[in-house]
């Protein structure tokens, strides 16, 4: 149970910022800003804050390389690095109910806050949860007073583990180069502190009571990456492989030239299918947090991988009112990336303590064009009136930018 529940009877901390859950005096005034004749209490407050008894946190690293000559200007490296870390922020809303455990054969009538539909048969397949079912029992926030919270606390843990390869070719005959791969996974509670840090997971826990319902991928992780930069001088002019007769205007003109280049390639970030609107009757805020459930009945590939439908809102059902999604957080890819820079630099001396530097540079070269992640929200509506987003799936940005060129002179002396 989080420790806001253990000081319940606390006043506000005004030095920490922190408001604890102050239970509901059942014979109090409402606040004259509700307004006269409303026969319940309604969320005016929506205050934010933070744990008074945060830690700080902490991380654990481990690591083991093996390094190997392969010749005698080519190095091989092997590696593995790990890491486990404690006590990192999470943002949660502090007046939320538990959930609890569905035991009834017959099932559990759900809902959390929201609003029980008067019409009966939906009331009995969109609002009863299964047995065996976690589920929010109906019924207001633990202050019906205050409404949604967005507050920090140090609950997180994350753990990284990596595989690194490497190999690295000393400068021999102008040519210079260091390739790396790396496969790794990290684990987090959530990576999206504060939006847009991660917009491509959940921003908040989906429960602060519990937690592992939002254990995953984290949102910066691709699983595969390879870069690689090399560095090239030319074999142009007086002394070189081409030209090394050459003298004068030729010589001029032909030597002094190095080639750079920056080659980037990664698997895609992890993005989690998302219910657009507080289906788990948490009382979430505006920010969606609920899961979506993997339909049973679908069949074919969940990721399409087109602009306009990245993956198949199908492949997705709506959980029952009241309870949590199945799909996970971060278990689907977005796009992978792909880029190339490159550059060349010619030296032209002036005199012995004057140079001047000519510059042509190329970003993404190639002009490959490297799409962001899809739009993961999958339903739009309420919990009894609900259908498919039209935009469910589709790419409206990109990752990275079109070709640009550049061209520049630098005097060094």
């Amino acid at each position: 149970m989080p420790p806001f529940a253990a000081r319940e009877s606390l006043p506000v901390t005004p030095a920490t910022g922190f408001l604890p859950l102050l239970p509901l005096n059942k014979n109090a005034q409402l606040p004259p800003t509700c307004g006269r004749g409303i026969p319940q209490p309604c969320s005016i407050y929506q205050p934010t804050g933070f744990d008074p008894n945060i830690f700080t946190p902490t991380v654990q690293i481990w690591d083991l390389t093996v390094e190997r000559q392969l010749a005698k200007d080519l190095m091989l490296s092997v590696g593995y690095v790990g890491s486990q870390s404690y006590h990192t922020n999470t943002t949660v809303d502090t007046n939320t109910a538990p959930p609890v455990m569905c035991e009834n054969p017959q099932g559990c009538r759900s809902g959390g806050v929201l609003a029980l539909p008067t019409d009966p048969t939906v009331l009995a397949t969109r609002y009863t949860a299964p047995q065996g079912t976690l589920y929010m029992a109906p019924g207001t926030r633990p202050n019906p007073y205050v409404s949604y919270t967005q507050s920090w606390f140090g609950w997180g843990t994350a753990s990284y583990h990596a595989l690194n390869v490497s190999v690295l070719k000393r400068a021999t005959r102008g040519l210079t180069f260091k390739a790396n791969y790396s496969f790794s996974k990290a684990l987090d509670l959530s990576s999206a502190i504060l939006a847009p840090s991660g917009e491509n997971e959940p921003t908040n826990l989906v429960s602060p009571y519990n937690r592992r319902l939002n254990k995953g991928v984290a949102a910066y992780n691709p699983a595969h990456q390879f870069n690689t930069n090399f560095s090239y001088q030319l074999p142009f002019g007086s002394g070189q492989r081409f030209g090394g007769r050459a003298s004068g205007l030729v010589n001029r003109l032909t030597e002094g030239w190095n080639w750079h280049g920056i080659v980037n390639a990664k698997t895609g970030f992890p993005f989690t299918p998302l219910i657009g609107f507080n289906n788990s009757g948490t009382g979430e805020g505006t920010q969606p947090t609920d899961v979506a459930d993997r339909n049973p009945n679908f069949k074919g590939p969940v990721i399409l991988g087109a602009v306009d439908h990245w993956f198949d809102p199908r492949a997705f059902s709506m959980p029952v009112a009241g309870t949590f999604g199945n799909a996970g957080r971060s278990v689907y890819r977005g796009p992978g990336l792909f880029n190339v820079d490159t550059s060349l630099f010619k030296r032209i001396p002036i005199r012995e303590s004057v140079t001047l530097q000519f510059r042509a540079e190329a970003f993404n070269v190639l002009n490959h064009v490297n799409f962001a992640f899809p739009n993961q929200i999958v339903f739009q509506g309420n919990s009894s009136n609900y259908s498919y987003s039209e935009s469910a799936g589709q790419i409206t940005n990109t990752g990275t930018p079109s070709r640009q060129l550049q061209f520049a002179l630098k005097l060094l002396f």
